[in-house]
Protein backbone atom coordinates (compact mmCIF):
# COMPACT_ATOMS: atom_id res chain seq x y z
CA UNK A 1 0.00 0.00 0.00
CA UNK A 2 2.81 2.67 0.98
CA UNK A 3 4.81 1.68 -1.63
CA UNK A 4 1.57 1.64 -4.12
CA UNK A 5 1.28 5.33 -2.36
CA UNK A 6 4.59 6.49 -3.64
CA UNK A 7 4.95 5.44 -6.93
CA UNK A 8 1.61 7.23 -7.67
CA UNK A 9 3.12 10.56 -6.34
CA UNK A 10 5.97 10.33 -8.31
CA UNK A 11 3.91 9.91 -11.25
CA UNK A 12 2.08 13.09 -10.37
CA UNK A 13 4.76 15.00 -9.08
CA UNK A 14 5.22 16.63 -6.30
CA UNK A 15 4.37 14.52 -2.96
CA UNK A 16 1.94 15.55 -0.03
CA UNK A 17 4.52 15.95 2.35
CA UNK A 18 6.41 18.37 0.00
CA UNK A 19 3.15 19.95 -0.69
CA UNK A 20 3.07 20.54 3.11
CA UNK A 21 6.84 21.77 3.77
CA UNK A 22 6.22 24.15 0.97
CA UNK A 23 3.16 25.13 2.38
CA UNK A 24 4.24 25.54 5.93
CA UNK A 25 7.66 27.75 4.48
CA UNK A 26 5.34 30.13 2.79
CA UNK A 27 3.02 30.62 5.89
CA UNK A 28 5.77 31.02 7.89
CA UNK A 29 7.42 33.71 5.86
CA UNK A 30 4.15 35.71 5.74
CA UNK A 31 3.92 35.27 9.61
CA UNK A 32 6.61 36.93 10.27
CA UNK A 33 6.29 39.45 7.65
CA UNK A 34 3.15 40.53 9.32
CA UNK A 35 5.04 40.56 12.65
CA UNK A 36 7.43 43.10 11.59
CA UNK A 37 4.49 45.04 9.90
CA UNK A 38 2.01 45.26 12.54
CA UNK A 39 3.26 43.19 15.50
CA UNK A 40 0.49 43.83 17.83
CA UNK A 41 -2.39 42.88 15.40
CA UNK A 42 -0.18 39.80 14.54
CA UNK A 43 0.01 38.51 18.30
CA UNK A 44 -3.15 39.23 18.74
CA UNK A 45 -4.04 36.83 15.78
CA UNK A 46 -1.54 33.94 16.66
CA UNK A 47 -2.60 34.05 20.23
CA UNK A 48 -6.09 33.75 18.62
CA UNK A 49 -5.08 30.91 16.86
CA UNK A 50 -3.39 29.07 19.54
CA UNK A 51 -6.27 29.65 21.86
CA UNK A 52 -8.70 28.22 19.28
CA UNK A 53 -6.94 24.96 18.13
CA UNK A 54 -6.72 24.28 21.91
CA UNK A 55 -10.21 22.64 21.55
CA UNK A 56 -9.86 21.36 18.63
CA UNK A 57 -6.73 19.23 18.98
CA UNK A 58 -7.94 17.80 22.11
CA UNK A 59 -10.95 16.68 20.54
CA UNK A 60 -9.15 15.16 17.50
CA UNK A 61 -6.82 13.54 20.22
CA UNK A 62 -10.20 12.11 21.69
CA UNK A 63 -11.17 10.97 17.99
CA UNK A 64 -7.74 9.48 16.88
CA UNK A 65 -7.22 7.37 19.62
CA UNK A 66 -10.66 5.90 19.37
CA UNK A 67 -10.81 5.16 15.61
CA UNK A 68 -6.59 3.65 15.89
CA UNK A 69 -8.32 0.72 18.63
CA UNK A 70 -11.24 0.65 16.17
CA UNK A 71 -14.01 2.38 17.46
CA UNK A 72 -15.02 5.25 15.50
CA UNK A 73 -16.44 8.06 17.83
CA UNK A 74 -19.14 10.87 16.48
CA UNK A 75 -19.97 11.92 20.15
CA UNK A 76 -17.16 13.91 20.80
CA UNK A 77 -19.23 17.16 20.36
CA UNK A 78 -22.08 15.40 23.42
CA UNK A 79 -18.91 14.44 25.21
CA UNK A 80 -17.20 18.08 25.01
CA UNK A 81 -20.82 19.95 25.85
CA UNK A 82 -21.61 17.59 28.87
CA UNK A 83 -18.04 18.38 30.46
CA UNK A 84 -18.14 21.58 29.60
CA UNK A 85 -21.67 21.83 31.57
CA UNK A 86 -20.73 19.90 34.74
CA UNK A 87 -17.35 21.68 34.61
CA UNK A 88 -19.02 25.06 35.19
CA UNK A 89 -21.20 23.89 37.95
CA UNK A 90 -18.73 22.70 40.29
CA UNK A 91 -16.70 25.99 39.41
CA UNK A 92 -20.29 27.64 40.42
CA UNK A 93 -21.12 25.43 43.39
CA UNK A 94 -17.61 24.22 44.97
CA UNK A 95 -16.68 28.09 44.37
CA UNK A 96 -19.10 28.67 47.12
CA UNK A 97 -17.29 26.80 49.51
CA UNK A 98 -13.55 26.84 48.67
CA UNK A 99 -10.97 29.46 47.09
CA UNK A 100 -10.58 29.57 43.73
CA UNK A 101 -7.13 28.10 43.42
CA UNK A 102 -8.64 25.61 44.69
CA UNK A 103 -11.86 25.19 43.09
CA UNK A 104 -10.72 25.53 39.29
CA UNK A 105 -8.28 22.59 39.38
CA UNK A 106 -11.46 20.36 40.73
CA UNK A 107 -13.95 21.48 37.84
CA UNK A 108 -11.12 20.69 35.50
CA UNK A 109 -11.10 17.20 36.83
CA UNK A 110 -14.86 16.92 36.75
CA UNK A 111 -15.08 18.15 33.30
CA UNK A 112 -12.15 15.47 32.65
CA UNK A 113 -14.22 12.80 34.47
CA UNK A 114 -17.39 13.50 32.46
CA UNK A 115 -16.02 12.97 29.33
CA UNK A 116 -14.14 9.79 30.72
CA UNK A 117 -17.34 8.16 31.90
CA UNK A 118 -18.83 9.36 28.01
CA UNK A 119 -16.07 7.54 26.01
CA UNK A 120 -16.93 4.18 28.86
CA UNK A 121 -20.56 4.52 27.77
CA UNK A 122 -19.70 4.01 24.57
CA UNK A 123 -17.42 1.26 24.79
CA UNK A 124 -19.89 -0.36 27.06
CA UNK A 125 -22.60 0.72 23.69
CA UNK A 126 -19.97 -0.72 21.17
CA UNK A 127 -18.29 -3.57 22.39
CA UNK A 128 -20.23 -4.81 25.36
CA UNK A 129 -23.62 -4.75 23.27
CA UNK A 130 -21.84 -4.06 19.97
CA UNK A 131 -24.24 -1.59 19.13
CA UNK A 132 -23.63 -0.01 15.74
CA UNK A 133 -20.79 2.77 16.66
CA UNK A 134 -22.51 5.75 14.76
CA UNK A 135 -25.51 5.23 16.80
CA UNK A 136 -23.72 4.97 20.33
CA UNK A 137 -22.11 8.48 19.23
CA UNK A 138 -25.61 9.99 18.22
CA UNK A 139 -26.64 8.81 21.38
CA UNK A 140 -24.16 10.62 23.27
CA UNK A 141 -25.10 13.47 21.52
CA UNK A 142 -28.39 13.69 21.75
CA UNK A 143 -28.02 12.62 25.27
CA UNK A 144 -25.74 15.79 26.03
CA UNK A 145 -27.64 18.06 24.20
CA UNK A 146 -31.08 17.68 26.03
CA UNK A 147 -29.64 17.17 29.38
CA UNK A 148 -27.38 20.26 29.44
CA UNK A 149 -30.26 22.29 27.56
CA UNK A 150 -33.12 21.05 30.32
CA UNK A 151 -30.88 21.77 33.59
CA UNK A 152 -29.24 24.92 32.63
CA UNK A 153 -30.16 27.67 34.70
CA UNK A 154 -29.59 31.61 33.57
CA UNK A 155 -27.52 33.77 35.46
CA UNK A 156 -25.17 31.81 37.61
CA UNK A 157 -21.74 33.32 38.34
CA UNK A 158 -18.36 32.18 38.87
CA UNK A 159 -15.17 33.36 41.15
CA UNK A 160 -13.49 33.92 37.56
CA UNK A 161 -11.71 31.57 35.57
CA UNK A 162 -8.30 30.45 34.65
CA UNK A 163 -5.74 32.82 33.90
CA UNK A 164 -2.74 33.22 31.35
CA UNK A 165 0.92 31.63 33.22
CA UNK A 166 3.74 33.53 32.09
CA UNK A 167 6.93 31.28 31.71
CA UNK A 168 9.55 33.43 33.12
CA UNK A 169 12.21 35.14 30.42
CA UNK A 170 10.50 32.96 27.92
CA UNK A 171 7.41 35.07 27.50
CA UNK A 172 9.55 38.13 26.76
CA UNK A 173 11.31 36.83 23.29
CA UNK A 174 9.64 38.80 20.03
CA UNK A 175 6.97 37.32 18.42
CA UNK A 176 7.14 33.54 20.28
CA UNK A 177 7.43 34.29 23.86
CA UNK A 178 4.07 35.84 23.87
CA UNK A 179 2.09 32.95 22.10
CA UNK A 180 3.71 30.43 23.16
CA UNK A 181 4.84 31.23 26.65
CA UNK A 182 2.05 33.05 27.99
CA UNK A 183 -0.93 30.65 27.75
CA UNK A 184 -3.54 29.00 30.38
CA UNK A 185 -2.95 25.93 31.92
CA UNK A 186 -5.30 24.00 29.60
CA UNK A 187 -3.50 25.18 26.37
CA UNK A 188 0.00 24.24 27.68
CA UNK A 189 -1.52 20.77 28.19
CA UNK A 190 -2.60 20.25 24.81
CA UNK A 191 0.66 21.43 23.74
CA UNK A 192 2.24 19.15 26.03
CA UNK A 193 -0.34 15.92 25.41
CA UNK A 194 -0.17 16.05 21.33
CA UNK A 195 3.87 15.19 22.39
CA UNK A 196 3.15 12.54 24.54
CA UNK A 197 0.56 10.77 22.08
CA UNK A 198 2.51 10.78 19.33
CA UNK A 199 5.25 8.96 21.12
CA UNK A 200 2.77 6.48 22.67
CA UNK A 201 0.97 5.61 19.63
CA UNK A 202 4.11 5.26 17.63
CA UNK A 203 7.35 4.28 19.95
CA UNK A 204 5.49 2.33 23.35
CA UNK A 205 3.79 -1.07 23.77
CA UNK A 206 0.46 0.04 24.12
CA UNK A 207 0.86 2.13 21.00
CA UNK A 208 1.60 -0.69 19.40
CA UNK A 209 -1.54 -2.88 20.41
CA UNK A 210 -3.45 0.23 19.88
CA UNK A 211 -2.93 0.04 16.06
CA UNK A 212 -3.10 -3.59 15.92
CA UNK A 213 -6.64 -3.75 17.52
CA UNK A 214 -7.54 -0.88 14.98
CA UNK A 215 -6.29 -2.78 11.48
CA UNK A 216 -6.29 -6.93 12.93
CA UNK A 217 -8.17 -7.36 15.72
CA UNK A 218 -8.24 -10.93 15.24
CA UNK A 219 -4.24 -11.22 14.43
CA UNK A 220 -3.74 -9.12 17.44
CA UNK A 221 -6.05 -11.74 19.77
CA UNK A 222 -4.38 -14.81 18.40
CA UNK A 223 -1.24 -13.45 20.35
CA UNK A 224 -3.13 -12.79 23.42
CA UNK A 225 -3.64 -8.93 23.32
CA UNK A 226 -7.58 -8.41 24.74
CA UNK A 227 -9.63 -6.82 22.28
CA UNK A 228 -12.17 -5.55 24.22
CA UNK A 229 -10.00 -4.52 27.01
CA UNK A 230 -7.85 -2.42 24.64
CA UNK A 231 -10.91 -0.56 23.38
CA UNK A 232 -12.39 -0.23 27.11
CA UNK A 233 -9.37 1.00 27.95
CA UNK A 234 -8.34 3.85 24.96
CA UNK A 235 -12.47 4.76 24.25
CA UNK A 236 -12.34 5.70 27.85
CA UNK A 237 -9.08 7.65 28.28
CA UNK A 238 -9.45 9.31 24.85
CA UNK A 239 -13.05 10.34 26.34
CA UNK A 240 -10.94 11.96 29.12
CA UNK A 241 -9.45 14.20 26.20
CA UNK A 242 -12.72 15.55 25.01
CA UNK A 243 -13.48 16.22 28.90
CA UNK A 244 -10.34 18.64 29.18
CA UNK A 245 -11.59 19.75 26.02
CA UNK A 246 -15.14 20.91 27.56
CA UNK A 247 -13.47 22.16 30.77
CA UNK A 248 -11.47 24.35 28.24
CA UNK A 249 -14.12 26.12 27.19
CA UNK A 250 -16.21 26.87 30.34
CA UNK A 251 -13.04 27.42 32.57
CA UNK A 252 -10.36 28.89 30.39
CA UNK A 253 -11.99 30.79 27.07
CA UNK A 254 -15.33 31.72 28.09
CA UNK A 255 -16.08 31.28 32.27
CA UNK A 256 -19.32 30.82 31.55
CA UNK A 257 -21.88 28.14 30.12
CA UNK A 258 -24.54 28.72 27.09
CA UNK A 259 -26.76 26.12 25.38
CA UNK A 260 -24.86 24.35 22.95
CA UNK A 261 -21.85 26.47 23.11
CA UNK A 262 -19.49 23.53 21.88
CA UNK A 263 -21.21 24.78 18.19
CA UNK A 264 -19.88 22.10 16.61
CA UNK A 265 -16.20 22.00 17.41
CA UNK A 266 -16.32 18.06 18.19
CA UNK A 267 -17.74 17.66 14.39
CA UNK A 268 -14.91 20.20 13.63
CA UNK A 269 -12.56 18.04 15.55
CA UNK A 270 -13.12 15.03 13.90
CA UNK A 271 -12.37 17.03 10.48
CA UNK A 272 -9.59 17.82 11.44
CA UNK A 273 -8.42 14.64 12.70
CA UNK A 274 -9.26 13.21 9.18
CA UNK A 275 -6.88 16.60 7.92
CA UNK A 276 -4.11 15.57 10.19
CA UNK A 277 -4.26 11.78 8.71
CA UNK A 278 -4.66 10.19 12.46
CA UNK A 279 -1.80 11.25 13.79
CA UNK A 280 -1.42 13.92 16.67
CA UNK A 281 1.11 15.84 15.06
CA UNK A 282 -0.98 16.50 11.50
CA UNK A 283 -4.02 16.71 13.83
CA UNK A 284 -2.11 19.59 15.45
CA UNK A 285 -1.19 21.28 12.35
CA UNK A 286 -4.54 21.12 11.29
CA UNK A 287 -5.98 22.48 14.18
CA UNK A 288 -3.75 25.75 14.24
CA UNK A 289 -4.49 26.08 10.50
CA UNK A 290 -8.38 26.18 10.82
CA UNK A 291 -7.56 28.46 14.18
CA UNK A 292 -5.47 30.48 11.87
CA UNK A 293 -8.36 30.79 9.65
CA UNK A 294 -11.06 31.60 12.42
CA UNK A 295 -8.86 34.02 13.91
CA UNK A 296 -8.20 35.79 10.84
CA UNK A 297 -12.14 36.35 10.46
CA UNK A 298 -12.38 37.81 13.97
CA UNK A 299 -10.02 40.23 12.75
CA UNK A 300 -11.69 41.30 10.22
CA UNK A 301 -14.72 41.73 12.00
CA UNK A 302 -13.11 43.95 14.72
CA UNK A 303 -10.92 46.10 12.19
CA UNK A 304 -13.54 46.58 9.29
CA UNK A 305 -11.24 45.94 6.99
CA UNK A 306 -14.10 44.14 4.56
CA UNK A 307 -16.82 46.20 4.03
CA UNK A 308 -19.10 42.85 3.68
CA UNK A 309 -22.18 41.14 5.10
CA UNK A 310 -20.45 39.90 8.74
CA UNK A 311 -22.12 35.89 7.72
CA UNK A 312 -19.75 35.93 5.01
CA UNK A 313 -16.30 36.93 6.83
CA UNK A 314 -17.59 34.08 9.80
CA UNK A 315 -18.15 31.30 6.88
CA UNK A 316 -14.16 32.21 5.91
CA UNK A 317 -12.38 29.71 7.91
CA UNK A 318 -14.57 27.21 6.73
CA UNK A 319 -14.11 27.74 2.93
CA UNK A 320 -10.98 28.22 3.50
CA UNK A 321 -10.14 25.00 5.22
CA UNK A 322 -12.36 23.12 2.39
CA UNK A 323 -9.88 24.63 -0.08
CA UNK A 324 -6.65 23.44 1.76
CA UNK A 325 -8.18 20.43 2.42
CA UNK A 326 -8.91 19.72 -1.23
CA UNK A 327 -5.45 21.14 -2.77
CA UNK A 328 -3.33 19.09 0.33
CA UNK A 329 -5.24 16.99 2.16
CA UNK A 330 -5.04 13.90 -0.25
CA UNK A 331 -6.86 10.38 1.08
CA UNK A 332 -6.40 9.24 4.52
CA UNK A 333 -6.30 5.89 5.13
CA UNK A 334 -8.11 4.58 8.27
CA UNK A 335 -7.21 1.80 10.18
CA UNK A 336 -8.71 -0.77 9.18
CA UNK A 337 -11.34 -2.66 11.54
CA UNK A 338 -12.48 0.86 12.33
CA UNK A 339 -16.01 0.81 13.08
CA UNK A 340 -16.46 -3.35 12.69
CA UNK A 341 -17.88 -4.95 15.57
CA UNK A 342 -14.99 -7.03 16.91
CA UNK A 343 -16.84 -10.98 18.06
CA UNK A 344 -14.04 -13.98 18.39
CA UNK A 345 -16.74 -16.16 18.04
Amino acid sequence: MATTTAVQEQSTGMSTRTKWIIAGVVLLIVAVAYYILRPQQAVAVYNSTLRQSTPLVLGALCGLIGERTGVINIGIEGQMLMAAFLAFLANVYIGRMLPLGLTLPIAVLVGVGTGALLGLFLAWMSVTLKMDQIIGGTVINTLALGLTGYFYVAGLTTQGKLQPIALGPLANIPLVGPVLFNNTPITYLAIILVFIVQFGLFRTVWGLRTRSVGEHPSAADTVGISVPKMRYLNVTLAGAFAGLAGAYLTLEAVGSFERAMTNGRGFIALAVMLFGRYTPLGAWGAALLFGLFNAVQTQLQLTGAIDIPPQFIGMLPYVLTILVLAGFGGRARGPAAAGQIYDPE
